[in-house]
C-alpha cells in the first residue's frame, strides 16, 4: 500500500526527528519495485538495512543492480536452520556480500525443535562473520525456544536476540510500521492500529493510543 514516494517522505520525516536507522522489510523487499529508490535516497539520511530472504539476490541483474544501489547492511533470513540447501545457499550470499561494501548478516530462526541444527549452523556463520551480525531470532507463537536455549547454540557466548527474550516489554527506541501503513511498538504484538498521517507527529501519536499487548 505503500508507493516509493510516501515511503521515502515518511522516512525522511522520522529521520529529520531523530531516527537514526531505518531497515526495510516485507515481505520480500527486493521484489518491491521501488526498493532502490527508497534505498537512494534514505541511505545518506540514515543507517539502512534491509531484511530478506536472499532468494532474489540469485537474481544476476538484482544483484548488479544492489551493486549500484546498496545498503548499508543486508540481514538474510535462515528460516530452516535444518535445510542444507537453504543454509548453504544462505552462507554462500554472505560470502559474496562480505567483499563488496555492503555489511552482511544473518537472522537465524530458532525453534525449540531445531537447536541443534541451530548450533551447527552458527558455528559455521562464525567461521565467516563476527557475532555482532547474527541475530538468534526466537520462532513465535509455537515452538519457542528459551533463552537457555539459545545460549546453548553459542556455548554460552554472548549472542545477539530481540530485547524481550527474557519477558515481553514494550520496546522504546523500536517500532515496527507494515505494508498496511499501521503501527505497533513490536513487529509480533497484535493491535497495530492506522498511521494517524504519515508523519512523525502521526506515528509517535498512534503509537501513543495503542495499548500495548503481549504477542
Amino acid at each position: 500500500m505503500w508507493t516509493p514516494a510516501e515511503v521515502i517522505a515518511f522516512a525522511t520525516d522520522c529521520i529529520a526527528h531523530g531516527v537514526k536507522a531505518v531497515s526495510l522489510g516485507g515481505g520480500e523487499p527486493f521484489e518491491y519495485d521501488g526498493v532502490f529508490d527508497i534505498i537512494d535516497a534514505l541511505r545518506p539520511m540514515a543507517y539502512l538495512s534491509v531484511t530478506s530472504n536472499g532468494l532474489p539476490l540469485l537474481n544476476r541483474d538484482l544483484w548488479q543492480q544492489l551493486m549500484l544501489h546498496s545498503p548499508d547492511k543486508i540481514h538474510i533470513t535462515i528460516h530452516n536452520p535444518d535445510n542444507d540447501a537453504e543454509v548453504c545457499r544462505v552462507k554462500a550470499q554472505v560470502e559474496q556480500l562480505a567483499i563488496t561494501t555492503i555489511k552482511p548478516g544473518v537472522n537465524l530462526l530458532v525453534s525449540s525443535h531445531t537447536i541443534e541444527a541451530c548450533k551447527q549452523v552458527y558455528q559455521l556463520l562464525r567461521g565467516i562473520i563476527l557475532p555482532d551480525q547474527i541475530i538468534l531470532v526466537p520462532q513465535r507463537f509455537s515452538c519457542t525456544p528459551s533463552a537457555n536455549d539459545l545460549a546453548l547454540i553459542t556455548g554460552g557466548a554472548p549472542f545477539q536476540s530481540p530485547s524481550c527474550l527474557l519477558g515481553c516489554m514494550r520496546p522504546t527506541n523500536f517500532c515496527s510500521v507494515s505494508w498496511d501503513k499501521r503501527v505497533n511498538s513490536c513487529s509480533f504484538a497484535g493491535g497495530k492500529e492506522p498511521l494517524e498521517e504519515l508523519t512523525y507527529s502521526g506515528m509517535v501519536n498512534t503509537l501513543q493510543r495503542i495499548n500495548f499487548t503481549h504477542c
